[in-house]
């Protein structure tokens, strides 16, 4: 049943319906209620449509709506790069007619296109500067070691040799005796190294964690021993490892006090009492990194029944790892360099440092079994020192990473 085919009731049949029988009277409230029904479906199906054409009118407006906002957008980037097109020189030519606003507008965008030109400039400056003195050393070695010897009076070759000559390697190799005096140099500094890390981070976590009488007084001391250049007490360190005795015990039992000059010794037990090659050093960077770890993790660990030590290897060891190749990469390259320390208790130069330092007269003696002019020598003493830093080169490319993370966490970077 619709609007157009349904006619409604006048008002005198309403009243004709008063006198109508009973039967006529349910007939005439059927036919009410089918008026009512008529006129609910058609207010549902105007509000139907109603509906209808509010979503297509949603729906066009949602696509219009972007293309009208992108167009926006355009034109507004297009406005603000017109106000930036004006050229440093249509600046300062219109300066003066400008007004105070559009002054300071125009001053900032001129001195930042300024700066935009001249900081690439002295930034690459200054990168390649620092980049040249740091590479220079090595680019000159690389150099000198690949050519013969005759070319180093030649004035005609800088940089690239006229004759590549490889023997100069296998020379040295075979003057300096390079594997056996690689291992001695390894397993010398890797012992010194492990233990000096050992005992320098169980101090460094003393002073970072414990309170104790005289601690300042004691880290006072740690400081001194960075400041004090290791010449001072090298003459008593060496006078005591050439007559070792502790307490007369030695001396009581075999009769003569222990030499350890010449041995591994002289340098491990340094190491081991926390007096090796820049100990100082590695205790205040242990110091610092544990200061920095929360306190709850050994206040759980002691809950859990740990005493002081447990707690150091098992909770505070693993949290500092990478402190710990850090240090440890430190104390590897120090003792790897170090020639002075090591040629107060080695009389044979049986590591890389000792051998480059007497480098010059090692291969004169192996080529002219005698010792001529150092000068004459220079393209195998440079492949010598090649040899010697390529085990810490290779060392450092596969822990760059840890060794960088290392300085960040131990506080040194700041």
């Amino acid at each position: 049943m619709t609007e157009n085919n349904f006619e409604f009731p006048t008002v005198e049949d309403v009243n004709n319906v008063a006198d109508q029988p009973a039967e006529n009277v349910t007939s005439a409230n059927e036919v009410a209620a089918e008026v009512t029904a008529a006129t609910e479906a058609v207010d549902t199906t105007a509000e139907s449509i109603a509906d209808t054409i509010a979503d297509i009118n949603a729906e066009a407006a949602v696509a219009v709506t972007p293309i009208e906002t992108k167009k926006q957008k355009k034109e507004k980037k297009k406005k603000v790069k017109d106000d930036y097109r004006v050229s440093n020189f249509e600046i300062i030519k219109n300066y003066r007619h400008y007004n105070d606003k559009e002054k300071k507008h125009y001053r900032y965008i001129f001195w930042r296109r300024i700066s935009g030109y001249v900081w690439p400039f002295f930034r690459f400056v200054i990168v390649f500067g620092l980049s040249f003195v740091i590479l220079y050393p090595i680019l000159y070695m690389i150099s000198t070691s690949l050519r013969p010897q005759a070319e180093m009076h030649d004035p005609s070759v800088m940089w690239i040799p006229k004759t590549i000559r490889f023997e100069n390697f296998v020379e040295i190799w075979n003057a300096i005796d390079y594997p056996n005096t690689l291992w001695n140099t390894l397993v010398l500094n890797i012992v010194s190294s492990v233990l000096q890390v050992a005992t320098c981070a169980m101090t460094g976590y003393g002073f970072a964690r414990f309170k104790f009488k005289g601690k300042n007084l004691l880290f006072g001391l740690v400081i001194l021993q960075i400041i004090v250049p290791t010449q001072i007490i090298l003459i008593p360190q060496y006078m005591q490892f050439r007559y070792f005795d502790v307490f007369g015990i030695f001396n009581a039992l075999l009769g003569d006090s222990i030499r350890l000059v010449d041995t591994n010794w002289s340098m491990y037990i340094p190491a081991f009492f926390c007096n090796g090659i820049r100990a100082g050093l590695f205790i205040y960077l242990f110091r610092q990194f544990f200061r920095g770890l929360p306190k709850e993790l050994e206040d759980a660990a002691y809950l859990d029944g740990c005493g002081p030590f447990k707690t150091f290897i098992s909770v505070m060891v693993p949290n500092a790892a990478s402190s710990f190749l850090t240090v440890f990469i430190f104390s590897i390259v120090w003792y790897w360099n170090d020639y002075y320390v090591s040629s107060m208790y080695f009389t044979q130069g049986n590591t890389i440092s000792l051998k480059i330092d007497s480098i010059a007269n090692l291969i004169s003696m192996y080529l002219y079994n005698e010792i001529r002019n150092a000068s004459d020598f220079i393209v195998w003493m440079e492949a010598g020192c090649l040899l010697a830093i390529a085990p810490i080169v290779i060392m450092y490319i596969f822990l760059q990473k840890y060794f960088t993370e290392g300085i960040e966490r131990a506080g040194l970077a700041n």
